[in-house]
């Protein structure tokens, strides 16, 4: 699979991850919030900042009761239509191009999901260079046509769909003009657990559809992002808000600016961590060498004495012959007189 660049930056094996921070509706219906949620995005290293463009009227209908409302007591948002979470959550169109501006200004890319037909042609218009395909939206494949007839880069979460319905999505896309392609594997649950996360498939989709694949993470923490990227992860998207305790309809699982900070700093690491399959002393490590156990004269010995196990030591540091060879020189004498701390070499035997 190619490695491909968005704004300054590669998406690849051979780049750190691309971390995006999902805004989401954490700006609380407030600009200056939003753009104070950039900045620290920016300042804690992330690679992308992600809106989410629809309007309640795009997503639903005004409807506050039977399918349209929430009532499921496990559900993060009960007791609210789904016209008025999105009413809430939704990002106004007109915010979109100075929180992009701030993101150009800050050199991190600022992108967005659409969520139909309007959301693109509007997205275009801004010269957004890349697309995210929401879990839910992931068998919309109109909306999949749509955003691949634009030409740029589409990462698509996974959430809920079967392979098959991957494979239909994945297809759909590449026949009408995406040629760079991100799946992240998602669990469409809000939080996540660990225990639910199964990135465990992350290579498998990377061999099914031949696209880099990355991670969307709602859980709490930084671990499963981290450990992702031990399984091929390039891209991981978390949501971001400047603190919890702020509210918003995504705070209950959106990293702080703290947090995001680890969050890129650990990815990295655990991305240079990978390096190559490799063994033996590399690098420094040659200098280590010499803090091996190695043979030694443990007593001071006569000429003609014999090697015993009170005179002859596996010890640090490794200057002397390897402790492989203690057995073959027990009973062995020495040629010469010999101090004790002398390594022990060829040259000390008859």
């Amino acid at each position: 699979m190619r490695e491909f660049t968005v704004g300054n930056y590669t998406i690849g094996h051979s780049a750190r991850p691309f971390i995006i921070a999902e805004m989401s509706g954490n700006h609380n219906q407030s600009l200056e919030r939003a753009l104070t949620i950039v900045d620290a995005a920016a300042k804690a290293g992330v690679q992308a900042l992600k809106l989410q463009t629809y309007t309640a009227e795009t997503m639903t209908l005004d409807i506050n009761d039977g399918d349209f409302f929430i009532d499921d007591p496990n559900n993060l948002w009960k007791g609210s239509s789904l016209y008025k979470l999105y009413q809430e959550a939704y990002t106004p169109w007109e915010w979109h191009k100075p929180i992009f501006d701030r993101c150009r200004d800050l050199g991190i890319v600022g992108f967005s999901t659409p969520f139909d037909a309007s959301a693109v042609d509007f997205l275009e218009t801004l010269d957004v260079p890349l697309y995210k395909i929401a879990s839910f939206e992931n068998t919309d494949l109109p909306l999949i046509r749509k955003v691949a007839s634009t030409g740029k880069p589409m990462i698509i979460s996974t959430g809920m769909a079967s392979i098959a319905e991957l494979d239909e999505t994945v297809r759909a896309a590449r026949e009408a003009g995406c040629k760079d392609i991100v799946l992240l594997k998602c669990t469409s649950s809000y939080p996540s657990t660990p225990q639910y996360s199964n990135i465990r498939t992350i290579p498998h989709l990377q061999q099914l559809f031949n696209c880099h694949v990355g991670l969307s993470d709602h859980t709490m923490g930084v671990g499963v992002s981290v450990a992702s990227v031990a399984l091929g992860a390039t891209v991981i998207e978390k949501h971001f808000t400047l603190r919890r305790a702020d509210g918003g309809v995504d705070s209950t699982f959106s990293l702080e600016p703290e947090e995001m900070e680890a969050l890129v700093i650990e990815t990295e690491r655990g991305w240079q961590g990978l390096g190559q399959i490799s063994y033996g002393p590399i690098g420094k490590e040659q200098a280590s060498l010499k803090h091996r156990r190695s043979l030694y004269v443990a007593q001071d010995m006569k000429q003609g004495d014999v090697f015993t196990s009170e005179s002859l030591r596996a010890i640090r540091p490794g200057f002397g012959l390897p402790p492989k060879h203690f057995e073959e020189l027990l009973g062995k004498p020495v040629k010469m007189d010999v101090k004790k701390g002398t390594a022990v070499t060829w040259d000390l035997l008859f």
